[in-house]
């Protein structure tokens, strides 16, 4: 199989480079600086056990060539920019006849849980994929994943239910290239438990990583209760330790800690948005649906776009403010 990996920043770099250690094909779809110095001089991934660069492929879209039949589409971007990358790829044609919504597998390796209700109103094949792979970028270029002994752990299944014999050959794929990749028929449950966990990312940007345990166990009562609610099953914080076990740990790289999550991040590089509203924001929808109240969830929305319309520097925002807000 070919992989397109639409989006090369922490995660979609990361499993690009490594894919291709691994001898796959890989084609990386990114844009402005990160694109440019990728061509220039290749993808630095920097790890734990060491630095390599990979000369890949990197493109800024669909070009005017048909995709090859056997192209595996792995959408890594944010989930705010999911709809976007959806619209450019899926008529792009296939050799053979056909278009990628038509013939090609998408996966959709993102946080949140609204991507792949989004993808199958034009894409035949979505395969969610359950992301734990600590993971930073901000410079272009340069993507440091701080993932040991393994850089990541990837449920894969098929949307909105099952899984097939391509889960079991990407799998297999990521599996050769040293992640983690259990095939799950249900995969959805893990990423509605992963969910749970991403609401304290906007906290996290908008504090940094001093957070009163009291607010972070606000937004998580909210979310568990909003789920609830809904009747949506999901993991449990001790299933998914169990899981992980020892097999992802996050090690320093060149003696430095993780910097903060994919949140956090997007505030570090100004990039003008964030997934807030596709994670505290889903726990909003919810509550809204079904009666719950979720004032800390909406109030971490409300905080965090505030923080990139008036540029406040990530951990920057004053606690008091926030406080006052979700009360």
């Amino acid at each position: 199989m070919r992989y397109v990996i639409i989006g090369a920043g922490a995660v979609g770099g990361t499993i690009g480079v490594r894919l291709a250690q691994a001898g796959q094909q890989v084609t990386l779809v990114a844009r402005g600086a990160h694109l440019d110095v990728i061509r220039a001089r290749g993808l630095t991934l920097r790890q734990p056990d060491g630095e390599v660069t990979s000369r890949l492929a990197a493109v800024p879209g669909p070009g005017d060539q048909p995709l090859p039949a056997d192209t595996v589409l792995i959408l890594t971007v944010k989930s705010q920019d999911t709809d976007g990358a959806l619209a450019a790829w899926v008529d792009a044609p296939v050799a053979g006849g056909g278009t990628a919504g038509e013939r090609l597998p998408l996966f959709t390796a993102q946080n949140g849980v609204a991507n792949e209700r989004a993808a199958l109103r034009l894409f035949a094949a979505v395969h969610p994929v359950c992301v734990w792979l600590p993971a930073t970028h901000l410079e272009p270029g340069v993507v440091v994943a701080n993932g040991y002994p393994h850089p990541g752990m990837l449920h894969i299944g098929r949307y909105p239910t099952g899984a097939d014999d391509t889960d079991r050959a990407v799998a297999a794929d990521l599996t050769a290239a040293g992640f983690v990749a259990p095939v799950r028929a249900d995969v959805l449950r893990w990423k509605y438990g992963k969910l749970l966990s991403n609401l304290g990312n906007g906290l996290q940007a908008l504090l940094g990583r001093d957070i009163p345990e009291e607010l972070a166990e606000r937004v998580r009562a909210e979310g568990v209760s909003a789920l609830d609610a809904a009747r949506i099953a999901y993991t449990s914080s001790e299933e998914e330790r169990a899981e992980r076990g020892d097999l992802v740990q996050q090690r320093p790289v060149d003696g430095e800690a993780r910097s903060g999550g994919s949140t956090w991040q997007s505030l570090a590089r100004g990039a003008g948005s964030t997934e807030v509203d596709h994670l505290n924001g889903e726990i909003a929808l919810l509550g809204r649906l079904h009666g719950v109240p979720t004032p800390a969830n909406v109030a971490v929305q409300q905080a965090v776009r505030r923080a990139v319309r008036e540029r406040i520097a990530a951990g920057g925002f004053p606690l008091a403010e926030l406080e006052k807000m979700m009360a």
